[in-house]
Formats: structure tokens, sequence, C-alpha cells
């Protein structure tokens, strides 16, 4: 045999052996950390050669998905309680932490120059408030210019964490509101778009709207985003600083699969929409699983930069080492 033809045959062969040896796996569920998923498995694979393929299609539809094993792991953004993931057969553990915007599409008000009441919010939401010019957005926005025009409420046409998450603080605000990833909603006039990106192309379509979108696609798109009174009585731009500030209040225990509802924590500097978003994967699936965890593993390692830029926080050291413990109890490391 020629030299070409060994370097040829070398050559297929090296091809043959890593794609026999390389992984491929694939994940479906929540659209609110689709963008840091992306930077990741697009990294991973060109790391490591393994490549796995996540779909956002929103926590409700990843729940299902991974209840009838219709994928290898899902995302949802709704954490799941103790009896429900072992009725279901379920691990879970958290991934990244990141927030939840009230963006805008007012003609000459600025990013971060609507300020937002906790009232104003609830009175939005629920239809209280039917013009911009109410009192109640007024109130505390004396500089702005606001129309007499009606507010068109940009909603998750999809069952969504991003709404449970967000439905989480309106409650907070006004115990009559449901915590729901589908709400019934009774804002005066509503629109909804599937998924995160829905929402927000929606809203950058629709004169005097209003909705709520993860803040990495109000970084993408260039969407004004309001100033959010906090639980201190305090308005607050969305910043990763302040995201940093809110997720300080987080509290995880490997005892309950690290449950954890982060909405409206405690802290002056603190925005107050938070949440982090979980991984869900099925116990029977050992050795897959162990794929799974290895590229969550990496990630915790290598994605800490991209999970920032995109207006993520990452999780303290501390979390990731609990969570590398219960993979090692549950075997799945």
């Amino acid at each position: 045999m020629t030299y070409k033809k060994l370097v040829t045959a070398a050559v297929v062969a090296s091809v043959v052996l890593t794609a026999v040896t390389a992984d491929e796996f694939k994940g479906r569920g929540a659209s609110f950390p689709g963008p840091v998923y992306k930077a990741w498995t697009s990294a991973y694979f060109a790391a490591t050669g393994n490549k796995v393929n996540y779909t956002p299609t929103g926590s409700g539809d990843g729940i299902k998905s991974i209840k009838k094993r219709m994928v290898d792991f899902a995302g949802s953004d709704k954490p799941l309680k103790a009896d429900k993931l072992a009725k279901a057969k379920l691990y879970m553990f958290p991934s990244v932490i990141g927030s939840i915007v009230l963006a805008y599409n007012l003609d000459g008000i600025k990013d971060g120059e609507l300020k937002l009441s906790r009232a104003a919010v609830d009175a939005i939401f629920t239809g209280k408030a039917t013009h911009w010019d109410d009192a109640v957005i007024t109130k505390g926005n004396e500089g702005l210019k606001l129309p007499h025009e009606p507010i068109t409420t940009v909603v998750r046409a999809d069952k969504s964490g991003t709404t449970f998450n967000f439905t989480y603080f309106l409650n907070k605000i006004n115990p009559d509101f449901k915590v729901s990833k589908k709400p019934k909603w009774k804002a005066h006039k509503v629109v909804a778009g599937k998924s995160n990106s829905g929402v927000s192309a929606n809203i950058q379509q629709i004169k005097n709207s209003i909705g709520y979108i993860e803040y990495s696609y109000k970084i993408k798109l260039g969407l004004p985003a309001a100033q959010v009174e906090n639980k201190e009585g305090l308005f607050i731009n969305p910043t990763v600083a302040s995201f940093q500030d809110a997720a300080k209040y987080a509290t995880w225990t490997s005892d309950n699969d690290f449950y954890a509802v982060i909405g409206d924590p405690a802290g002056a500097t603190s925005y107050p929409i938070v949440a982090a978003t979980f991984i869900l994967l099925p116990t029977e699936k050992i050795e897959m699983n162990k794929k799974v965890t290895a590229f969550i593993d990496w990630a915790y390692t290598n994605g800490d930069k991209a999970a920032a830029g995109l207006g993520y926080v990452p999780l303290p050291a501390e979390t990731k080492d609990e969570i590398r413990a219960y993979w090692e109890v549950k075997k799945i490391k």
C-alpha cells in the first residue's frame, strides 16, 4: 500500500473511531435557559466531540417529554417537589440562575426609564390598569410622558416555567393571583406567544406592549426593560449584579433534590424576579445519565464565563460541589 493510501486509511479509521466513541444525546424543555444551553452545547462539542441536542420547547413540554421518556434529559424552570419526582422516577438538580424582566415597547421611553411599582405590576397583569396613563403607573413616573393608549400584555401561550416563576412573584404581591405554568390572564388586552422568543418578538412588534421574558432575550434583541420595585420598596434595574445579589438568598439541599423557588428575595439591592432552572433525569437510565452529568459537570467547570456573558448567574462553587456529591450518591457520575 502506498504512503498516500496509508494516510487516507488512517484518517478514515480516525473518523470512524470518533463517530463510534463520541456521545450524542438529546434534551428539550425550558426556553428560559435556551441561550446558555446553546452556548454550552456548542462549546462542549468543540471541546469533546460529544453532541448535545437541546430544543427549547417550554418547561411544560420538557416535563411531559421526560415523563414519557421521549428524551434523555429535560429542562424545567418549575422545580418538582419530592413526591412528584418520586412518582415520575426522576432526579433533579439546578444548572444556572437567571432572571425575568418586564420588557416594553413605548415610544420615547428608553431602557430602564420606566419604573413599575409592585402595585403597578399587579394592576397591569390583572387588568385593573387598562391604559398606560393610569394613575397607578404614572405614580413614580412623573417625568415620563406615558400615552393614553391601551396596554397590550404579552404572555406565554405554552405551559411555561418562566410563567410559573413570574406568577410566583405576582402571588407575593397579590395572594389572589394563582401560581401557574399557564394561568387564565385577566389583563385588559392579552397577546400570547410561544416560548421566550415568541413573547420577545411580540413585544418588539406591538406598540404599547409589555411582557415578561428571560433577561438574555432582552439583551439579544435590545428591548428596553423596567425597573421593578423589590421587597424592600426600592426600584431595581435588571443587571447581572442585582441578579447575583438576589441569588445569594437561594437555599439548596440535596435532601429534597435541590427544590427551591427564589422569586421575590430579600435584600435592598436584589432584583425581585429571579429563578433557577433545573435538569430532570430518569432514574433508570444510569449510563445515559452519566453522559448527561458529564456534560453538566463540564459546563459547571468551563461555562461560567459564557453564562455570565449572556446575563445568567452561575451557581456558587459550593452548590456545584453539593450537586456533584448528589450525583455520586445516585451513581450517575
